[in-house]
């Protein structure tokens, strides 16, 4: 868990590069409720305190959350993510090994889904000062006023530009802030590096990044080479979303993920078709959340399916026909 924390940081740092400490704000109160939420079901529970808040899950948690969530999210934005995070969705289920459904996605789909304004308020790339931050974390800033430092983000953009209009078109017409394509772009460059160091930590394996993002990638490139005009390119799909975040980070999940090597790569894959699926007819642009917490629903299958049984032991379609 420390170490995909210290996996985070090169993404983190270059978030709050393009878009200020709003991202830093974001992580450290999410953290701080994940603590908290953890520590208050356990007493409830009535178990020990120390051994859970020790294995820096729930920080993990809130890094996590606050990484996905706009720049300087209210504070009872980030609380309402992470209760669904903590305690719905890790604490109810019996604690850490015990979530069927990855925590931070699940209070990023709850929040996604009840409060798709306050979702939607990226910031174009311009630092938010330590002034402007407490008012915003503070829920001092009324709606109309952070609407104002907001812009969409490129797949949000493109996705909405409208039939009538190719790409060609929507991209001459600069349809997004100075700076912001680069921004995202060097974004993923920047998670990607982080995952790079979880693969040679070993603490990942390659096989559910890779699967993911080259099911993305195929797809991708079926749709841009049938219809340029109305499909992004390849490059636009995995370096301006949560792609490369998600296959190293969210997707990766061991509690929540396929354990078999073969069920990884299905796994892995069927994400990638997902993500593609929802964001080319869904109503979401990224749909990076809602892919892995489908695919979480399929990995009992994938598990009892893919998990290499040992040497004369009754296959699993066998056992369950019998």
């Amino acid at each position: 868990m420390r170490w995909v924390i210290i996996a985070t940081l090169p993404g983190l740092a270059t978030m709050t590069f393009f878009f200020g400490l709003g991202v830093i704000s974001n992580v450290l109160l999410a953290a701080a409720f994940g603590l908290g939420f953890e520590a208050l079901i356990l007493r409830l529970r009535q178990r020990p305190l120390h051994p859970a808040l020790n294995d820096a899950s729930a920080v993990l948690t809130g890094v996590l959350l606050g990484a996905s969530l706009p720049p300087a999210s209210p504070w009872w934005l980030i609380g309402v993510g992470m209760l669904a995070a903590i305690v719905v969705a890790k604490q109810l289920y019996g604690g850490l090994g015990h979530n069927p459904f990855n925590p931070a996605m699940v209070g990023y789909a709850l929040l996604l889904v009840s409060f798709p304004t306050y979702m939607t308020l990226w910031s174009s790339p311009q630092p938010l000062w330590p002034d402007a931050l407490w008012s915003q974390i503070t829920g001092s800033v009324s709606l109309e006023q952070i609407d104002s430092l907001s812009g969409a983000t490129p797949l949000d953009a493109f996705k909405h530009k409208g039939d009538g209009l190719s790409a060609s078109q929507f991209w001459a017409s600069q349809p997004l802030p100075s700076g912001t394509l680069n921004a995202w772009q060097w974004i993923a460059i920047a998670w990607l590096a982080g995952g790079s160091l979880l693969l040679a930590k070993r603490i990942i394996s390659w096989h559910i990044p890779a699967s993911m993002l080259s099911s993305m990638l195929v797809i991708a490139t079926l749709l841009y080479l049938f219809d340029p005009s109305h499909f992004a390119s390849p490059l636009l799909h995995l370096l301006t979303g949560a792609a490369i975040f998600g296959a190293f980070f969210i997707a990766t999940d061991p509690v929540s993920a396929a354990t078999s090597q073969r069920g990884k790569l299905i796994y892995g894959a069927g994400i990638g078709v997902l993500v593609m699926l929802i964001r080319t007819w869904g109503g979401y642009p990224d749909a990076v959340a809602f892919a892995v917490l489908l695919m979480n629903l399929c990995v009992p299958l994938l598990d009892l399916y893919t998990i290499p049984r040992p040497a004369g032991a009754q296959p699993a379609a066998d056992k369950e026909r019998s």
